[in-house]
């Protein structure tokens, strides 16, 4: 591995999931070039919910991002590559699918700020605390 290389948790989220955009989204990650190490298709519950969630638990907009969240399954990602967490943030696009810029997955496919298609580690230390928290000692 280079000394760029690292991993980022993507959570491909319920809304993608059941809109069929799975393969679309998987895909245009592997077509950049980023390697899939991990996939599991799996239905968040609460608990994992507010553990994932932790500094929004307190917040006036987590419940109803737990309900939309935990509403579904969706696909937990390992991703790795070249500086994968700024490549797949940019990739995403801006938080607001209706905001987002065209070329990028929200900006593509995305019409909502909560029912966004995708989440994605921010930075390295948030990718180890959620990669730990998905996929336990695994990464």
């Amino acid at each position: 591995m280079s000394s760029n290389t690292e991993r980022s948790l993507v959570l491909i989220k319920p809304d993608a999931v059941r809109r069929g955009l799975l393969g679309d989204i998987l895909s245009r990650f592997e077509r950049k070039g980023l390697l899939v190490d991990a996939l599991e298709l799996r239905t968040m519950d609460a608990a994992l919910a507010d553990e994932h969630y932790a500094e929004h638990v307190d917040k006036p907009f987590y419940p109803p991002l737990k309900d939309f969240m935990t509403s579904g399954p969706l696909a937990a990602v390992v991703l790795s590559g070249d500086s994968v967490i700024e490549v797949v943030r940019t990739m995403i696009g801006a938080t607001d699918g209706r905001k987002a810029a065209a070329g990028t997955i929200r900006g593509d496919l995305a019409l909502s700020n909560r029912e966004n298609l995708v989440h994605a580690s921010d930075s390295p230390d948030s990718a180890k605390r959620e990669l730990a928290i998905w996929f336990p000692g695994r990464f």
